[in-house]
């Protein structure tokens, strides 16, 4: 299935139907108003500070993240404006939507306690790869590495057949992760995960890179924005760390596209094993 033909043209076929039986949760209204302030001529701290105050438990939820080892650092931030000031009013909302989205994204079927922490983890990494290798904005890396899965979330809760389907699609070495749930569901959490991206109104690139993260031939498509293919080259290191960290010798993500994002991204071999390690070591603390 076309994906881009879909998201084009959404009242075209019986696939319209299904896309809109999948359950994508609106987008939270403390979420508009961080964006709506963040798209202002010169956004506010104090107004960002107050907005995210006005809800007590996620403000706790912030600091909590603000003050962890791999964000916080030596300094630790007692209220949100101190938040703010010590990461960035950038770093604070790509936080925010991170928090939003585990309190909005929820399923009747499974637990997603250990999706989660992978995507944390994810979030986690690119930021860490962002800042190493200088390539884009670190905020931006992280919402990328959150969001790029939330449609895996949400076809759990819709088939009840799709953890076979992910299983079935994390083993395969060959075909592309998406091309397997679109054999079996008629979409993948590519598309879902664009659409939701978009209704929650992040940014376009990080729309698109979701809707492209395992389709590593855009890391070679120089009619592509720079942004979106950094961000899918970004995710195949991840993805590598990832799986070491849960024990895994082997990555087949990296296998079908580490060849592409070592050269996009001027990597030797050695160069990658490095990072790995260091990502490894910021997981372990």
């Amino acid at each position: 299935m076309n994906n881009l033909a879909v998201l084009a043209q959404p009242d075209a076929d019986p696939v319209d139907a299904l896309i809109k039986s999948i359950r994508i949760p609106p987008r939270p209204s403390l979420l508009a108003d961080l964006q709506r302030e963040l798209a202002s001529h010169e956004p506010s701290p104090a107004a960002i500070g107050r907005t995210i105050a006005s809800d007590v438990g996620m403000a706790g939820a912030l600091l909590k993240l603000a003050n962890s080892s791999f964000y916080g650092g030596k300094r630790q931030a007692k209220s949100v404006d101190q938040a703010i000031a010590f990461l960035g009013i950038n770093q604070v909302a790509a936080l925010m939507a991170g928090l939003l989205a585990r309190q909005a994204i929820v399923s009747g079927n499974v637990s997603l306690a250990a999706f989660w922490d992978l995507s944390t983890r994810r979030a986690q990494a690119m930021v860490f790869l962002s800042r190493r290798l200088r390539i884009g904005a670190p905020d931006v890396a992280h919402t990328f590495g959150l969001f790029c899965d939330t449609g895996v979330a949400l076809l759990l809760d819709r088939f009840d057949g799709y953890g076979v389907t992910f299983d079935i699609a994390c083993a395969d070495d060959a075909r592309r992760f998406t091309d397997i749930e679109d054999e079996r569901h008629s979409t993948n959490h590519a598309a879902i995960g664009c659409l939701l991206a978009r209704n929650w109104g992040l940014s376009a690139n990080v729309a698109w890179a979701i809707l492209h993260h395992h389709d590593y031939s855009v890391i070679d498509d120089r009619a592509s924005d720079d942004a979106v293919r950094s961000l899918v080259a970004l995710s195949l290191l991840a993805e590598r760390a990832l799986q070491a960290y849960q024990g895994h010798v082997q990555s087949l993500e990296w296998e079908k596209g580490g060849a592409r994002a070592c050269a996009y991204l001027g990597l030797a071999e050695d160069e990658v094993t490095d990072l790995v390690d260091q990502l490894l070591d910021a997981f372990s603390h």
